[in-house]
């Protein structure tokens, strides 16, 4: 585990959430893979070419603590078990066909999870296999984002039950796979690990197109993030997060319309050090801001839960100011402790290998906005730092 103070550049904090857009080279390659017509060999090439020139542009905008923009993985929800959205390279006991959907986006689109056939569930990737190759890459402390159980646990049937291995079973392979990942990724020298929780706000949503959404399975899936966060010291927790989001591809999102007090006090059940919550794009901001203050924890089982405004909207190119940002922070310090801030951005820009990017024009441009949006976050958490006196 990386030595990392997160006030050590700016009073208050600031982090990325983990994606970034990866460029039409590298989109062209993962389509290529699975047209067979390039090597894994040469796909990982240009994967390469593009997490080294997300960590120099990440540096270069000044961030404390920057991402490999996970670029590659396919994936942030199915990193661990198949080499592209394609399904080329699946692991074992999972089949590309029959599997459900676990979000349906604003614009009409969905994303399918692979079907479970059977047990044992096993990891076949972690996310530390991509932080090995990137950390030598970096002058600066690495954050790795992982995904949740509670987005895994979708792999198994909603209502039949798979012979010879029990849901129960399968909860507990992907809790213990799950703590390994996290486990993993500090010893390859993760600074932090944030844990991806898209599937939160969408839980409490009820679409009928979407049957897993009306099954009241958000109580379960903070139970089944608690079982692995309580394998952690409190020591250990203040370095892992909880991210939020209504979800982010193409452009596009599929749960921004489910009130967020739907879901921010069983969130901050979780047993999780920090948080960084999706608000740039939230239409009415001081609502979700009084319920993160009137919810977070001063002794989550023995932390201090810190909270992580989202001050940029990864969806919109519009670049926000750094004045805007400090504004935003200067505002949610009306309802959140200072002591507790920090800023983020709403999502990862782009949590799919394959993303289109029809609000901005082409991946290439999205690329560029994203690091102007990240300099100006990094620069106006430090004006709004100055401003709160909080150093």
């Amino acid at each position: 585990m990386t030595d990392y103070d997160p006030r050590t550049l700016t009073g208050i904090p600031t982090e990325p959430v983990g994606s970034l857009p990866r460029p039409t080279k590298l989109q062209e390659a993962y389509a290529a893979y699975d047209a067979g017509s390039i090597s894994h060999e040469q796909l990982q090439g240009s994967q390469e070419d593009s997490a080294k020139d997300s960590i120099e542009r990440g540096e270069a905008t000044g961030a404390p603590i920057i991402s490999d923009g996970e670029q590659r993985w396919s994936s942030f929800a199915t990193y661990p078990i198949t080499h592209t959205l394609a399904g080329t390279g699946l692991a074992p006991n999972l089949s590309g066909e029959g599997g459900q959907f676990f979000a349906i986006f604003a614009d009409g689109h969905g994303r399918q999870l692979p079907r479970l056939t059977g047990g044992p569930f096993r990891y076949q990737n972690f996310a530390a296999d991509s932080l090995k190759k990137s950390i030598p890459m970096a002058n600066k402390p690495l954050k790795q984002a992982v995904i949740a159980p509670s987005m895994l646990a979708l792999l198994y049937p909603l209502k039949d039950e798979i012979p010879g291995y029990s849901r129960e079973d399968f909860e507990a392979d992907i809790v213990n796979e799950c703590e390994k990942d996290i486990r993993e990724a500090f010893a390859a020298g993760a600074a932090r690990v944030s844990i991806d929780f898209t599937e939160g706000r969408l839980a409490t949503r009820n679409d009928p197109r979407n049957p897993w959404t009306g099954a009241n399975l958000l109580p379960h899936f903070i139970e089944l993030n608690n079982r692995v966060l309580e394998r952690f010291t409190a020591e250990e927790r203040t370095r892992i997060g909880i991210h939020t989001c209504p979800g982010g591809d193409r452009d596009s999102v599929h749960a921004a319309d489910v009130p967020y007090n739907n879901l921010l006090p069983s969130m901050f059940q979780m047993n999780a050090g920090y948080f960084l919550i999706q608000l740039a794009s939230e239409r009415d901001k001081d609502p979700v801001y009084q319920s993160v203050g009137e919810n977070r924890r001063d002794d989550a089982n023995g932390v201090s839960q810190m909270t992580y405004i989202g001050v940029i909207n990864p969806g919109n190119p519009r670049v926000e100011s750094a004045e805007e940002v400090r504004d935003s922070l200067v505002r949610a310090s009306n309802f959140i402790p200072r002591e507790a801030l920090g800023a983020t951005d709403d999502c990862g820009f782009s949590p799919f290998s394959i993303d289109e990017k029809p609000n901005h024009g082409s991946p290439d441009y999205a690329r560029d906005v994203a690091f102007q949006k990240i300099t100006n976050r990094v620069q106006g958490a430090t004006m709004a730092a100055e401003k709160l006196g909080v150093s």
